[in-house]
């Protein structure tokens, strides 16, 4: 691949990396990317095995590098290790120990700094804190935090001591964490009295009190003092985080491990009503998300790195805690929204602590955009030197964008393809050694074999359409559904014999670089986080008022998409406002305010075919405002998709 501009409009231009950032950088030329590419899919146990042991810290080594039984993968097999020593304790007794680990801000303007070794201390303190709970290898914690140190430090504590934790975002409700808590059956639950957000606080104690009435196996609520404010705190089984760690000990010796030993289970949305718990392990998950966040994002010692994800999300996990610590990194961690107190807040945070790496959502850069330059100039911005996209497909448009305003035309922009089910980043532009195309996720990282199938199975030519599979194992992949290993399978391994299916339609140019064009199921990307559409037709229904729903996504230049709801009413309730906020705020409290409706469209009757299906893609057009041309011959009756698109 050359490095000349393209003016293809197939293809998309070619933006290259500077001369003096390809200088500094770990990998410096498409050459070096292909040599490493060519080793990591040619031999990859080879590659894997020099990698885990350059970049991790073992406690026995490994008999077999890969033991692959399609679905079934098992990486570093025999070998032992532990995360969180991987993280912290490794650190300690070098000149990373008095380096800033996390870097904490608050949405009102508290800040705090922990350094690696305070870090330790803190995580031993509550490693201890949760074995004198009773907490043993192999149970489960939910966290159920807003962003801040103690969350993080939750998590490695877990680690540390072999349970398995499941973070639940701050965002969801009290329906949602019970679902969650009681799907993986977990111990103990680590919340705080609330958060804030956009200057009001979230009642996440309130939300954790009415869950774990319907939870029978939650022991403990262990509860952080963030906001101060008065919450009910139940005897015998709520207990205050500062009062235990006052009293804990600050020593902690770490247990070894087996590399695939439980690590977490993180729920993601699914096509049916029920979120899949996406089960990872240690060993290939950690070795995941450290080469990736070592390359991607060429960390540097001097780097101070800012992700913005929340940690209740797969972002959060690999590339806010996991892989970011387990390089040394210098990590800033953020509670807030971007638009408090005003819409300056991130470019405020970049200049104080001088970011050098920044990576967001589109949803976030098209907001951003939205706000105006002015907000954006009154910052210096200097300090970055790399930028990345993650959670959907950027458009070219916000990458330009972000290049020119936020990168000042001189920081690469790392576009990231990757899932909760991968562990770590895909498919992306190692910012050094490749150009990236506007709009364009990039090129396949180490190890990973993607390629792009029509719907017989077939590898499509380069340019067309098809849905993208991966058709080797790579560390970072997910070994099941908790609880679910029927569900796993029909997932991921139905679609094509002997491949992983990704869900997300894609198309590959002709220089091998990829296009994500956006998920094939019902599974709706909305600002970033993966809705189902199932689950929303199930909160609907499960108003008193609501007689049948359907949702379907509409594409939204802000948030990526919009959930629109058709919704016929039971006889006798009238069709209003009123009803239609009411009917909004039921699905927040049933799910979370992120899966709001944008659009509740009242409806006599939806469209079926004779067998009873609902005809959702006639909706999805509907939805959007389109013209439709497709078959309606198998329609129960035609004048019901007549009568949707004079309405709206």
């Amino acid at each position: 691949m050359s490095d000349k501009t393209s003016s293809s409009a197939t293809d998309g231009e070619r933006v290259s990396p500077s001369p003096e950032f390809r200088k500094q950088a770990t990998v410096k030329s498409m050459a070096e990317y292909k040599r490493l590419y060519a080793e990591s899919v040619t031999n990859p146990e080879k590659f894997w095995n020099a990698q885990a042991k350059e970049l991790l810290q073992w406690r026995k080594p490994w008999k077999k590098t890969l033991e692959w039984k399609e679905p079934q993968a098992k990486w570093f097999v025999g070998g032992k290790l532990n995360v969180c020593e991987n993280c912290v304790d490794r650190h300690l007794g070098t000149p990373r120990e008095n380096k800033a680990a996390l870097i904490f801000e608050g949405e009102p303007g508290d800040q705090q700094t922990l350094t690696y070794k305070q870090l330790h201390v803190e995580v031993c303190k509550f490693a201890n804190v949760l074995e004198s709970l009773g907490v043993k290898k192999g149970d489960r914690i939910a966290i159920y935090m807003p962003m801040t140190c103690e969350a993080v430090v939750a998590m490695l504590a877990s680690a540390r001591i072999g349970a398995v934790h499941t973070v639940i975002f701050g965002g969801f409700s009290s329906e949602s964490i019970k679902d969650r808590v009681n799907d993986c059956q977990a111990k103990i639950v680590v919340t705080a009295d609330g958060g804030w957000r956009r200057g009001s606080v979230v009642p996440l104690k309130q939300n954790v009190n009415k869950a774990v009435t319907g939870c029978p196996t939650v022991t403990n609520v262990v509860v952080v003092k963030r906001i101060g404010n008065r919450v009910s705190m139940k005897p015998g089984r709520d207990v205050w985080y500062h009062t235990l760690m006052h009293d804990a000990s600050h020593k902690h010796t770490a247990k070894a491990f087996d590399a695939e030993s439980p690590l977490f289970i993180l729920y993601t949305s699914g096509s049916t009503g029920k979120p899949k718990g996406v089960l990872h392990t240690s060993g290939g998950y950690l070795m995941h998300t450290t080469i990736t966040s070592k390359y991607v994002f060429d960390l540097k010692e001097s780097d101070t790195y800012w992700c913005t994800a929340d940690i209740g999300w797969i972002t959060g996990h690999s590339y806010v805690t996991y892989g970011i610590l387990s390089n040394g990194a210098t990590n800033v961690i953020y509670e807030g929204a971007p638009n408090f107190p005003d819409v300056d807040r991130f470019w405020d945070i970049v200049e104080r602590h001088r970011v050098t790496i920044f990576y967001t959502a589109p949803t976030a850069i098209r907001a951003f955009m939205k706000w105006g330059d002015k907000h954006i100039k009154k910052h210096d911005l200097s300090s970055l030197r790399l930028l990345g996209s993650v959670g959907e497909p950027i458009n070219p448009e916000a990458w330009k964008w972000y290049h020119k305003t936020i990168g000042g035309g001189r920081c690469p922009i790392v576009d990231t393809w990757w899932q909760t089910e991968t562990g770590g980043i895909m498919i992306t532009t190692l910012p050094g050694a490749a150009y990236s195309k506007p709009g364009s996720a990039g090129l396949p990282f180490f190890g990973v074999v993607p390629k792009v199938f029509d719907d017989d199975g077939n590898e499509v030519r380069k340019g067309k359409n098809g849905k993208l599979v991966l058709t080797s194992p790579w560390p970072g992949m997910l070994r099941g559904l908790y609880g679910d290993k029927k569900r796993y399978k029909e997932t991921y391994w139905s679609e094509y014999k002997g491949v992983y299916f990704c869900g997300d339609g894609c198309k590959q140019d002709k220089d091998g670089y990829f296009w994500i064009v956006g998920r094939i199921d019902d599974v709706l990307n909305v600002s970033g986080h993966r809705i189902g559409t199932a689950e929303v037709e199930s909160a609907l229904v499960g108003h008193s008022g609501v007689a049948e729903a359907a949702v379907v996504g509409r594409p939204d230049e802000l948030k990526g998409s919009a959930v629109v709801c058709f919704v016929t009413l039971k006889e006798g309730v009238r069709q209003s406002d009123a009803v239609r906020t009411e009917l909004r705020n039921h699905v927040g409290e049933v799910i979370g305010a992120v899966a709001k409706p944008d659009e509740i469209r009242f409806a006599q009757a939806l469209p079926k075919t004779r067998s009873g299906k609902i005809m959702r893609r006639l909706l999805k057009d509907i939805a959007a405002g389109k013209e439709i041309h497709q078959d309606t011959t198998t329609l129960e009756d035609i004048k019901v998709v007549k009568q949707l698109q004079e309405q709206g």
